[in-house]
């Protein structure tokens, strides 16, 4: 297969710093499009990728998942997309389209996994897969996503994984404008949780450790502020809640959040991998009917009905833009929350 050589951004070790590289993309095949990429969003996953805190990272490793860009080549199979659209793609870069969750559009729950935009297997050349830290893309047409036009391109990258992340979960239970939707923990996730279960209609409540926190909450849409260290603030909403967002990616107790649940209500992990610690208490969800359940991205079509809708209610991430080589001190902020609240990487730097 034929390939061409880009410029890209990526780490070569567990503990080295990201620096310029160059990799091979493929020449676009019938059913390709290759983009050429304006904007990438920074993720907590590409930063635990790069140093390898989940294990598994294939070096070098070049990381990102939220790719917003214009189409450069279409494949000559390829009728949706043509050369000048804008395009995106997100966290998926192929599944293998057969199994039951493929069939349903479920392709982030791909049976025999799906291919992920970094650090995946590369069927086309073998090897791993390399993300949006870099000045091209070549994806399968069925992977890649229409961006409205009216938004702001750079806002826009963050919400192919911060914003179908909290999307998937809102949209499987249900929400709309009678429910009432808690957000647990203010950040790249929680932001949007919050703009888009607003957007759906819902009355929303932030969950906070933090009461400096309360006017952003407010800004970004919030209804009400609660701080959950304070008893008194939680036993005001005990059994409220219909679908709490669950955003906080470290072990952290869960059980107080259960009792704000309503009867049938359900608590969803979108933002921790791993144990719960303490010990989960099933009483207040037995004697409630209630769930604790977990959710990832979303697929391809739950992606697109995701954007159209932000282009329709013009909700975008809040982002701080930066240069591809301010990239190491990006991650050592994103450590200590220092960005409101998501970073995004100019391409146009690299």
């Amino acid at each position: 297969m034929n390939t061409f050589t880009v410029r890209a951004y990526g780490a070569e070790s567990t503990t080295a710093d990201l620096k310029e590289m160059n990799i091979e993309r493929r020449e676009a095949t019938p059913n390709d499009v290759e983009i050429e990429i304006l904007y990438c969003g920074v993720c907590h996953s590409d930063l635990h990728t790069a140093r390898n805190d989940w294990g598994g990272t294939i070096y070098p490793a070049v990381p990102g998942h939220e790719i917003v860009g214009r189409i450069t080549k279409v494949g000559s199979d390829v009728s949706k997309f043509k050369v000048g659209d804008l395009a995106g793609v997100g966290c998926i870069v192929d599944s293998c389209g057969t199994c039951e969750s493929c069939k349903h559009d479920l392709e982030q729950y791909c049976l025999n996994g799906f291919t992920g935009t970094y650090n995946g297997k590369d069927k086309h050349l073998g090897g791993h897969t390399f993300g949006g830290y870099s000045q091209k893309v070549v994806v399968d047409s069925n992977h890649v996503l229409k961006v409205p036009e009216n938004l702001d391109l750079a806002a826009v990258a963050p919400l192919l994984c911060a914003g179908i992340t909290t999307w998937s979960p809102l949209k499987h239970w249900n929400v709309g404008p009678n429910s009432k939707v808690a957000v647990v923990g203010l950040g790249g996730l929680g932001h949007m949780a919050i703009k888009l279960a607003k957007g759906l209609g819902a009355e929303v409540t932030l969950f906070s450790r933090t009461p400096g926190k309360a006017e952003d909450a407010k800004q970004l849409g919030a209804d009400h502020v609660v701080i959950s260290t304070e008893q008194s603030e939680m036993d005001s909403v005990k059994g409220k809640f219909d679908v709490i967002i669950d955003t906080v990616p470290y072990v952290h107790d869960v059980n107080p959040y259960i009792t704000t649940l309503n009867i049938s209500g359900t608590l969803v992990i979108v933002g921790y991998l791993g144990g719960l610690e303490p010990i989960l208490n099933t009483v207040p969800m037995i004697m409630g009917r209630k769930s604790v359940a977990g959710s990832v991205i979303g697929g391809i079509a739950e992606t697109q009905e995701m954007l159209d809708f932000c282009g329709e209610h013009n909700i975008v991430s809040e982002i701080e833009t930066i240069k591809m080589n301010e990239i190491n001190e990006a991650y050592e902020r994103m450590l200590k929350s220092d960005v409101k609240y998501r970073f995004v990487i100019d391409m146009q730097s690299l």
